[in-house]
Protein backbone atom coordinates (compact mmCIF):
# COMPACT_ATOMS: atom_id res chain seq x y z
CA UNK A 1 0.00 0.00 0.00
CA UNK A 2 1.34 3.45 -0.97
CA UNK A 3 1.94 5.77 1.99
CA UNK A 4 -0.80 8.38 2.16
CA UNK A 5 0.07 12.11 2.17
CA UNK A 6 -0.71 14.31 5.17
CA UNK A 7 -4.42 15.09 5.59
CA UNK A 8 -6.72 17.42 7.47
CA UNK A 9 -10.11 15.78 7.92
CA UNK A 10 -13.05 18.12 8.54
CA UNK A 11 -16.17 16.35 9.81
CA UNK A 12 -19.41 18.33 9.78
CA UNK A 13 -22.01 16.84 12.10
CA UNK A 14 -19.17 15.65 14.34
CA UNK A 15 -21.35 15.55 17.47
CA UNK A 16 -24.17 13.66 15.73
CA UNK A 17 -25.28 10.05 15.72
CA UNK A 18 -23.55 9.03 12.48
CA UNK A 19 -20.21 10.37 13.66
CA UNK A 20 -20.51 8.58 17.02
CA UNK A 21 -21.65 5.21 15.60
CA UNK A 22 -19.71 5.02 12.34
CA UNK A 23 -17.22 7.77 11.48
CA UNK A 24 -15.06 7.95 14.59
CA UNK A 25 -15.14 4.17 15.14
CA UNK A 26 -14.17 3.84 11.47
CA UNK A 27 -11.22 6.19 11.90
CA UNK A 28 -10.20 4.29 15.03
CA UNK A 29 -10.17 0.97 13.15
CA UNK A 30 -8.14 2.43 10.29
CA UNK A 31 -5.69 3.85 12.83
CA UNK A 32 -5.44 0.52 14.65
CA UNK A 33 -4.60 -1.24 11.39
CA UNK A 34 -2.06 1.36 10.31
CA UNK A 35 -4.12 2.56 7.34
CA UNK A 36 -4.34 6.27 8.14
CA UNK A 37 -1.70 8.78 7.00
CA UNK A 38 1.29 9.13 9.28
CA UNK A 39 0.47 12.82 9.63
CA UNK A 40 -3.13 13.93 9.98
CA UNK A 41 -5.49 16.08 12.03
CA UNK A 42 -9.25 15.82 12.54
CA UNK A 43 -11.42 18.91 13.00
CA UNK A 44 -15.01 18.39 14.04
CA UNK A 45 -17.45 21.13 13.16
CA UNK A 46 -21.06 22.17 13.57
CA UNK A 47 -23.29 24.97 14.77
CA UNK A 48 -23.05 24.08 18.46
CA UNK A 49 -19.78 23.59 20.31
CA UNK A 50 -19.41 20.79 22.88
CA UNK A 51 -17.59 23.37 25.03
CA UNK A 52 -13.87 22.75 24.77
CA UNK A 53 -11.64 20.48 22.73
CA UNK A 54 -11.14 18.36 25.84
CA UNK A 55 -14.89 17.91 26.32
CA UNK A 56 -15.22 17.00 22.65
CA UNK A 57 -12.48 14.39 23.01
CA UNK A 58 -14.18 12.96 26.10
CA UNK A 59 -17.43 12.71 24.15
CA UNK A 60 -15.73 10.83 21.32
CA UNK A 61 -13.86 8.58 23.76
CA UNK A 62 -17.23 7.61 25.24
CA UNK A 63 -18.58 6.83 21.77
CA UNK A 64 -15.56 4.65 21.01
CA UNK A 65 -15.96 2.79 24.29
CA UNK A 66 -19.57 1.98 23.37
CA UNK A 67 -18.94 0.89 19.78
CA UNK A 68 -15.46 -0.70 19.72
CA UNK A 69 -14.74 -4.10 21.24
CA UNK A 70 -11.45 -4.35 23.16
CA UNK A 71 -10.58 -0.69 22.74
CA UNK A 72 -6.83 -0.16 22.55
CA UNK A 73 -6.20 2.88 24.75
CA UNK A 74 -2.94 3.75 23.01
CA UNK A 75 -4.61 3.87 19.59
CA UNK A 76 -7.56 5.82 20.98
CA UNK A 77 -5.29 8.29 22.78
CA UNK A 78 -3.32 8.98 19.61
CA UNK A 79 -6.49 9.53 17.57
CA UNK A 80 -8.07 11.80 20.18
CA UNK A 81 -4.88 13.86 20.51
CA UNK A 82 -5.27 14.82 16.84
CA UNK A 83 -8.89 15.91 17.36
CA UNK A 84 -10.28 19.41 17.83
CA UNK A 85 -13.59 21.23 17.32
CA UNK A 86 -14.43 24.51 15.58
CA UNK A 87 -17.93 25.94 15.26
CA UNK A 88 -19.18 26.98 11.83
CA UNK A 89 -22.37 27.42 9.87
CA UNK A 90 -23.44 28.26 6.34
CA UNK A 91 -23.13 32.00 6.98
CA UNK A 92 -19.78 32.05 8.72
CA UNK A 93 -16.92 29.63 8.14
CA UNK A 94 -14.00 32.02 8.66
CA UNK A 95 -12.90 30.55 11.98
CA UNK A 96 -13.11 27.03 10.56
CA UNK A 97 -11.01 28.03 7.55
CA UNK A 98 -8.42 29.53 9.89
CA UNK A 99 -8.38 26.34 11.99
CA UNK A 100 -7.84 24.20 8.89
CA UNK A 101 -4.93 26.34 7.70
CA UNK A 102 -3.34 26.32 11.16
CA UNK A 103 -3.61 22.52 11.30
CA UNK A 104 -1.98 22.29 7.88
CA UNK A 105 0.90 24.47 9.04
CA UNK A 106 1.39 22.34 12.14
CA UNK A 107 1.53 19.18 10.03
CA UNK A 108 4.45 20.77 8.23
CA UNK A 109 3.96 19.01 4.89
CA UNK A 110 4.25 20.84 1.57
CA UNK A 111 0.97 19.60 0.10
CA UNK A 112 -1.56 18.67 2.77
CA UNK A 113 -4.76 17.12 1.42
CA UNK A 114 -8.23 17.92 2.74
CA UNK A 115 -11.11 15.53 3.31
CA UNK A 116 -14.39 17.32 4.06
CA UNK A 117 -17.24 15.08 5.27
CA UNK A 118 -20.70 16.67 4.97
CA UNK A 119 -23.11 14.86 7.29
CA UNK A 120 -25.74 17.62 7.38
CA UNK A 121 -29.52 17.72 6.74
CA UNK A 122 -30.56 17.91 3.06
CA UNK A 123 -32.00 21.40 3.53
CA UNK A 124 -28.63 22.72 4.74
CA UNK A 125 -26.41 21.01 2.18
CA UNK A 126 -26.31 23.62 -0.61
CA UNK A 127 -25.61 26.53 1.74
CA UNK A 128 -22.79 24.62 3.44
CA UNK A 129 -21.24 23.79 0.08
CA UNK A 130 -21.37 27.46 -0.91
CA UNK A 131 -19.65 28.42 2.37
CA UNK A 132 -16.85 25.94 1.70
CA UNK A 133 -16.31 27.55 -1.69
CA UNK A 134 -16.29 31.11 -0.29
CA UNK A 135 -13.74 30.18 2.38
CA UNK A 136 -11.46 28.37 -0.06
CA UNK A 137 -11.85 25.09 1.84
CA UNK A 138 -12.51 23.16 -1.38
CA UNK A 139 -8.91 23.68 -2.56
CA UNK A 140 -7.08 20.31 -2.58
CA UNK A 141 -10.23 18.83 -1.02
CA UNK A 142 -12.31 15.73 -1.48
CA UNK A 143 -15.93 16.28 -0.48
CA UNK A 144 -17.87 13.37 0.98
CA UNK A 145 -21.63 13.95 0.63
CA UNK A 146 -24.14 11.88 2.62
CA UNK A 147 -27.45 10.79 1.09
CA UNK A 148 -30.16 11.58 0.26
CA UNK A 149 -28.76 13.52 -2.69
CA UNK A 150 -31.67 15.95 -2.87
CA UNK A 151 -35.31 15.14 -2.17
CA UNK A 152 -36.58 14.92 -5.74
CA UNK A 153 -35.37 15.41 -9.30
CA UNK A 154 -35.34 19.21 -9.20
CA UNK A 155 -33.60 19.51 -5.82
CA UNK A 156 -31.02 16.87 -6.78
CA UNK A 157 -30.13 18.87 -9.87
CA UNK A 158 -29.89 22.04 -7.78
CA UNK A 159 -27.54 20.26 -5.35
CA UNK A 160 -25.41 18.98 -8.22
CA UNK A 161 -25.15 22.51 -9.64
CA UNK A 162 -24.11 23.82 -6.22
CA UNK A 163 -21.34 21.21 -6.03
CA UNK A 164 -20.10 21.97 -9.51
CA UNK A 165 -19.91 25.67 -8.64
CA UNK A 166 -17.09 24.96 -6.18
CA UNK A 167 -15.48 21.61 -7.11
CA UNK A 168 -14.94 19.27 -10.03
CA UNK A 169 -16.91 16.03 -10.24
CA UNK A 170 -13.79 13.98 -9.45
CA UNK A 171 -13.57 15.74 -6.06
CA UNK A 172 -17.07 14.58 -5.04
CA UNK A 173 -17.61 11.30 -3.18
CA UNK A 174 -21.35 10.63 -2.82
CA UNK A 175 -21.28 7.98 -0.14
CA UNK A 176 -23.69 5.06 0.03
CA UNK A 177 -22.40 2.79 2.76
CA UNK A 178 -24.16 -0.26 1.30
CA UNK A 179 -21.60 -0.14 -1.54
CA UNK A 180 -18.79 -0.47 0.98
CA UNK A 181 -20.03 -3.81 2.26
CA UNK A 182 -17.76 -6.75 1.54
CA UNK A 183 -20.76 -8.84 0.51
CA UNK A 184 -21.97 -6.29 -2.06
CA UNK A 185 -18.57 -6.11 -3.68
CA UNK A 186 -18.40 -9.90 -3.61
CA UNK A 187 -21.38 -9.97 -6.00
CA UNK A 188 -18.93 -9.08 -8.79
CA UNK A 189 -16.61 -11.98 -7.91
CA UNK A 190 -19.41 -14.49 -7.36
CA UNK A 191 -21.01 -13.75 -10.69
CA UNK A 192 -18.20 -13.01 -13.11
CA UNK A 193 -15.60 -15.48 -11.80
CA UNK A 194 -17.91 -18.52 -11.71
CA UNK A 195 -19.24 -20.38 -14.73
CA UNK A 196 -21.85 -21.89 -12.41
CA UNK A 197 -23.64 -18.52 -12.15
CA UNK A 198 -22.83 -16.19 -15.04
CA UNK A 199 -24.62 -18.17 -17.80
CA UNK A 200 -27.79 -18.28 -15.67
CA UNK A 201 -27.72 -14.62 -14.64
CA UNK A 202 -30.45 -13.40 -17.01
CA UNK A 203 -34.15 -13.53 -17.86
CA UNK A 204 -34.03 -17.00 -19.40
CA UNK A 205 -33.09 -18.51 -16.03
CA UNK A 206 -34.11 -15.95 -13.40
CA UNK A 207 -37.79 -15.59 -12.55
CA UNK A 208 -37.45 -12.67 -10.14
CA UNK A 209 -34.97 -10.79 -7.97
CA UNK A 210 -35.78 -9.69 -4.42
CA UNK A 211 -33.80 -7.00 -2.62
CA UNK A 212 -35.06 -7.01 0.95
CA UNK A 213 -33.76 -4.68 3.68
CA UNK A 214 -36.15 -4.83 6.66
CA UNK A 215 -35.20 -3.31 10.02
CA UNK A 216 -36.57 -3.91 13.50
CA UNK A 217 -35.49 -0.40 14.56
CA UNK A 218 -38.07 2.33 15.03
CA UNK A 219 -37.05 5.98 14.66
CA UNK A 220 -34.30 5.95 17.32
CA UNK A 221 -34.33 9.76 17.50
CA UNK A 222 -34.58 10.25 13.73
CA UNK A 223 -38.21 11.42 13.67
CA UNK A 224 -37.35 14.88 12.40
CA UNK A 225 -35.19 13.44 9.61
CA UNK A 226 -37.86 10.97 8.53
CA UNK A 227 -40.55 13.65 8.52
CA UNK A 228 -38.47 15.51 5.93
CA UNK A 229 -37.52 12.50 3.82
CA UNK A 230 -39.50 9.32 4.38
CA UNK A 231 -38.47 5.77 3.58
CA UNK A 232 -38.63 6.12 -0.22
CA UNK A 233 -36.04 8.90 -0.30
CA UNK A 234 -33.98 7.54 2.58
CA UNK A 235 -33.64 3.95 1.37
CA UNK A 236 -35.04 3.21 -2.08
CA UNK A 237 -33.63 5.95 -4.32
CA UNK A 238 -30.23 5.29 -2.74
CA UNK A 239 -29.37 1.96 -1.06
CA UNK A 240 -31.81 -0.45 -2.70
CA UNK A 241 -31.47 0.93 -6.22
CA UNK A 242 -27.69 0.84 -5.91
CA UNK A 243 -27.90 -2.83 -4.92
CA UNK A 244 -30.14 -3.41 -7.96
CA UNK A 245 -27.47 -1.79 -10.11
CA UNK A 246 -24.79 -4.19 -8.86
CA UNK A 247 -26.97 -7.25 -9.34
CA UNK A 248 -28.07 -6.31 -12.86
CA UNK A 249 -25.01 -4.71 -14.47
CA UNK A 250 -23.26 -6.04 -17.56
CA UNK A 251 -19.68 -7.21 -17.12
CA UNK A 252 -17.44 -4.10 -16.89
CA UNK A 253 -14.51 -3.93 -19.29
CA UNK A 254 -12.15 -3.47 -16.34
CA UNK A 255 -12.38 -3.38 -12.56
CA UNK A 256 -11.89 0.35 -12.25
CA UNK A 257 -14.05 3.28 -11.27
CA UNK A 258 -15.04 4.37 -14.77
CA UNK A 259 -15.89 0.93 -16.14
CA UNK A 260 -17.82 -0.25 -13.06
CA UNK A 261 -19.78 2.99 -12.73
CA UNK A 262 -20.49 3.09 -16.47
CA UNK A 263 -21.93 -0.43 -16.24
CA UNK A 264 -24.09 0.49 -13.25
CA UNK A 265 -25.25 3.70 -14.92
CA UNK A 266 -26.28 1.62 -17.94
CA UNK A 267 -28.62 -0.40 -15.71
CA UNK A 268 -30.23 2.76 -14.36
CA UNK A 269 -30.71 4.15 -17.87
CA UNK A 270 -32.57 0.94 -18.75
CA UNK A 271 -34.79 1.06 -15.66
CA UNK A 272 -38.44 1.74 -16.33
CA UNK A 273 -39.84 4.70 -14.34
CA UNK A 274 -41.71 3.27 -11.36
CA UNK A 275 -45.43 2.66 -11.66
CA UNK A 276 -47.14 4.15 -8.57
CA UNK A 277 -49.76 1.40 -8.80
CA UNK A 278 -47.00 -1.16 -8.18
CA UNK A 279 -45.66 0.65 -5.11
CA UNK A 280 -46.94 -0.02 -1.58
CA UNK A 281 -46.26 2.52 1.17
CA UNK A 282 -46.81 1.83 4.87
CA UNK A 283 -46.48 3.48 8.27
CA UNK A 284 -46.04 1.45 11.45
CA UNK A 285 -48.54 1.82 14.25
CA UNK A 286 -47.10 4.21 16.80
CA UNK A 287 -44.98 6.25 14.38
CA UNK A 288 -47.06 9.36 15.08
CA UNK A 289 -46.18 9.10 18.78
CA UNK A 290 -42.45 9.27 18.07
CA UNK A 291 -40.48 12.39 19.01
CA UNK A 292 -40.53 15.17 16.38
CA UNK A 293 -43.29 13.47 14.34
CA UNK A 294 -46.51 15.26 13.39
CA UNK A 295 -49.71 13.94 14.99
CA UNK A 296 -51.32 13.56 11.55
CA UNK A 297 -48.17 12.49 9.66
CA UNK A 298 -48.62 10.48 6.47
CA UNK A 299 -44.87 9.91 6.00
CA UNK A 300 -44.07 6.35 4.95
CA UNK A 301 -41.83 4.13 7.07
CA UNK A 302 -42.19 1.17 4.67
CA UNK A 303 -41.86 0.73 0.91
CA UNK A 304 -42.32 -2.31 -1.30
CA UNK A 305 -42.24 -1.97 -5.07
CA UNK A 306 -41.84 -3.68 -8.40
CA UNK A 307 -39.15 -2.39 -10.78
CA UNK A 308 -38.05 -3.45 -14.26
CA UNK A 309 -34.83 -3.15 -16.24
CA UNK A 310 -35.80 -2.98 -19.90
CA UNK A 311 -32.75 -4.43 -21.61
CA UNK A 312 -32.01 -7.72 -23.35
CA UNK A 313 -30.69 -9.40 -20.21
CA UNK A 314 -33.52 -8.53 -17.80
CA UNK A 315 -36.60 -7.58 -19.82
CA UNK A 316 -39.73 -8.90 -18.08
CA UNK A 317 -38.00 -9.93 -14.83
CA UNK A 318 -39.50 -8.17 -11.78
CA UNK A 319 -37.04 -6.68 -9.32
CA UNK A 320 -38.90 -6.62 -6.00
CA UNK A 321 -37.61 -4.11 -3.48
CA UNK A 322 -38.79 -3.95 0.14
CA UNK A 323 -37.58 -2.02 3.17
CA UNK A 324 -39.04 -0.50 6.31
CA UNK A 325 -38.79 0.27 9.99
CA UNK A 326 -40.25 -1.68 12.94
CA UNK A 327 -40.44 -4.91 10.92
CA UNK A 328 -40.06 -8.53 12.04
CA UNK A 329 -36.30 -8.88 11.40
CA UNK A 330 -33.24 -6.86 10.49
CA UNK A 331 -31.76 -8.34 7.32
CA UNK A 332 -29.88 -7.37 4.17
CA UNK A 333 -30.85 -10.05 1.67
CA UNK A 334 -30.71 -10.40 -2.12
CA UNK A 335 -32.55 -13.40 -3.55
CA UNK A 336 -32.39 -14.59 -7.16
CA UNK A 337 -35.31 -16.95 -7.73
CA UNK A 338 -34.75 -19.28 -10.68
CA UNK A 339 -37.34 -20.63 -13.06
CA UNK A 340 -38.56 -24.18 -12.51
CA UNK A 341 -37.49 -26.52 -15.34
CA UNK A 342 -40.30 -27.80 -17.54
CA UNK A 343 -39.97 -31.56 -17.15
CA UNK A 344 -42.25 -34.58 -17.00
CA UNK A 345 -39.60 -36.74 -15.38
CA UNK A 346 -40.78 -36.01 -11.83
CA UNK A 347 -44.45 -35.06 -12.08
CA UNK A 348 -46.55 -33.84 -9.21
CA UNK A 349 -43.75 -32.99 -6.82
CA UNK A 350 -44.11 -29.60 -5.13
CA UNK A 351 -40.97 -27.98 -3.81
CA UNK A 352 -39.81 -24.40 -3.49
CA UNK A 353 -38.00 -22.88 -6.45
CA UNK A 354 -34.21 -22.83 -6.66
CA UNK A 355 -32.91 -19.66 -5.04
CA UNK A 356 -29.51 -18.04 -4.70
CA UNK A 357 -29.50 -16.02 -1.46
CA UNK A 358 -26.88 -13.41 -0.63
CA UNK A 359 -26.82 -12.18 2.95
CA UNK A 360 -25.14 -8.77 2.99
CA UNK A 361 -23.60 -9.11 6.42
CA UNK A 362 -20.05 -8.15 7.35
CA UNK A 363 -19.22 -11.88 7.32
CA UNK A 364 -20.26 -12.89 3.81
CA UNK A 365 -22.83 -15.70 3.66
CA UNK A 366 -24.37 -17.29 0.57
CA UNK A 367 -27.02 -20.01 0.35
CA UNK A 368 -28.31 -21.96 -2.66
CA UNK A 369 -31.66 -23.75 -2.32
CA UNK A 370 -31.92 -26.80 -4.57
CA UNK A 371 -34.19 -29.81 -5.12
CA UNK A 372 -32.77 -33.28 -4.48
CA UNK A 373 -34.06 -36.83 -4.13
CA UNK A 374 -35.26 -37.65 -0.67
CA UNK A 375 -33.44 -40.72 0.70
CA UNK A 376 -35.54 -43.84 0.46
CA UNK A 377 -36.95 -46.39 -1.99
CA UNK A 378 -39.27 -43.97 -3.84
CA UNK A 379 -38.50 -41.03 -6.11
CA UNK A 380 -39.66 -38.12 -4.00
CA UNK A 381 -38.11 -34.68 -4.11
CA UNK A 382 -37.11 -32.68 -1.09
CA UNK A 383 -35.40 -29.35 -0.55
CA UNK A 384 -31.83 -28.89 0.53
CA UNK A 385 -29.39 -25.99 0.84
CA UNK A 386 -25.75 -25.39 0.00
CA UNK A 387 -24.21 -22.89 2.41
CA UNK A 388 -21.05 -20.92 1.74
CA UNK A 389 -19.46 -19.26 4.76
CA UNK A 390 -16.81 -17.04 3.24
CA UNK A 391 -15.87 -15.51 6.57
CA UNK A 392 -15.09 -18.97 7.96
CA UNK A 393 -13.03 -19.83 4.89
CA UNK A 394 -11.00 -16.62 5.28
CA UNK A 395 -10.35 -17.40 8.95
CA UNK A 396 -8.81 -20.72 7.93
CA UNK A 397 -6.57 -19.03 5.36
CA UNK A 398 -3.30 -17.80 6.89
CA UNK A 399 -3.11 -15.23 4.10
CA UNK A 400 -6.71 -14.09 4.68
CA UNK A 401 -7.35 -10.52 5.75
CA UNK A 402 -10.18 -9.45 8.02
CA UNK A 403 -12.52 -7.30 5.92
CA UNK A 404 -13.14 -3.66 6.73
CA UNK A 405 -16.66 -2.60 7.65
CA UNK A 406 -18.48 -0.42 5.14
CA UNK A 407 -17.63 3.03 6.50
CA UNK A 408 -14.05 1.97 7.22
CA UNK A 409 -13.58 0.78 3.66
CA UNK A 410 -15.17 3.87 2.14
CA UNK A 411 -13.25 6.33 4.33
CA UNK A 412 -10.04 4.62 3.22
CA UNK A 413 -11.18 4.82 -0.40
CA UNK A 414 -11.69 8.59 -0.06
CA UNK A 415 -8.21 9.03 1.43
CA UNK A 416 -6.78 7.07 -1.51
CA UNK A 417 -8.95 8.83 -4.12
CA UNK A 418 -10.64 5.55 -5.13
CA UNK A 419 -14.19 6.28 -6.41
CA UNK A 420 -15.35 2.92 -7.77
CA UNK A 421 -17.86 2.32 -4.98
CA UNK A 422 -19.23 5.84 -4.81
CA UNK A 423 -22.18 7.24 -6.72
CA UNK A 424 -21.74 9.42 -9.81
CA UNK A 425 -23.91 12.44 -10.63
CA UNK A 426 -25.53 10.87 -13.71
CA UNK A 427 -26.57 7.84 -11.62
CA UNK A 428 -28.23 10.10 -9.07
CA UNK A 429 -30.07 12.07 -11.76
CA UNK A 430 -31.38 8.97 -13.50
CA UNK A 431 -32.55 7.33 -10.27
CA UNK A 432 -34.57 10.43 -9.41
CA UNK A 433 -36.13 10.24 -12.87
CA UNK A 434 -37.09 6.62 -12.09
CA UNK A 435 -38.56 7.49 -8.67
CA UNK A 436 -40.20 10.82 -9.53
CA UNK A 437 -43.54 9.32 -10.76
CA UNK A 438 -44.15 7.98 -7.23
CA UNK A 439 -43.46 11.41 -5.73
CA UNK A 440 -45.84 13.01 -8.25
CA UNK A 441 -48.63 10.45 -7.74
CA UNK A 442 -48.11 9.28 -4.21
CA UNK A 443 -49.84 5.98 -3.30
CA UNK A 444 -51.99 5.53 -0.21
CA UNK A 445 -50.05 4.90 3.01
CA UNK A 446 -51.20 1.69 4.76
CA UNK A 447 -50.85 1.11 8.50
CA UNK A 448 -48.99 -1.97 9.72
CA UNK A 449 -48.29 -3.56 13.08
CA UNK A 450 -44.87 -3.19 14.66
CA UNK A 451 -42.99 -6.48 14.37
CA UNK A 452 -44.89 -7.56 11.26
CA UNK A 453 -43.68 -7.79 7.64
CA UNK A 454 -45.53 -4.63 6.62
CA UNK A 455 -48.91 -4.03 5.01
CA UNK A 456 -50.76 -6.99 3.50
CA UNK A 457 -50.95 -5.06 0.22
CA UNK A 458 -47.21 -5.66 -0.24
CA UNK A 459 -47.58 -9.44 -0.36
CA UNK A 460 -49.18 -9.52 -3.81
CA UNK A 461 -46.18 -7.78 -5.37
CA UNK A 462 -44.10 -10.96 -5.04
CA UNK A 463 -45.37 -13.96 -7.05
CA UNK A 464 -44.62 -17.01 -4.94
CA UNK A 465 -44.11 -14.81 -1.89
CA UNK A 466 -41.23 -12.91 -0.37
CA UNK A 467 -38.41 -15.13 0.79
CA UNK A 468 -38.29 -13.36 4.14
CA UNK A 469 -41.44 -13.87 6.15
CA UNK A 470 -42.99 -16.59 4.04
Amino acid sequence: MTELPAHVLVLFGATGDLAARKLFPGLYTLAARGLLPADYAVIGSGRHSPGTDEKFRDQIRGALAETVDDLDDAVADDLLARLSFQTSDADDGADLAAAVRQAEEELGADDVRRLVYLSVPPAAMEAMIAMLGREGLTDRARLVVEKPFGLDLDSSRSLDAALKDVVEEDQVFRIDHFLGKEAVQNILALRFANGLFEPAWDRTSVESVQIDVPETLRMEGRGSFYESTGCLRDMVSTHLCQLLGFVALEEPERLDERAVRDAKAGVFQAMRPLDPQRVVLGQYDGYREEDDVAEDSVVETFVALEAYVDNDRWRGVPFLLRTGKALAETRRTITLRFRTPETTLLPGEECAANELVLELTDDVRIAIDVRVKQPGPTMHLTESTFRLDLAGDADDDPAGTEPLAAYERLLLDVLEGERTFFTRSDEVDRLWQVVQPVLDDRPQVHPYAEGSWGPEAAVELAPGGWRLGR
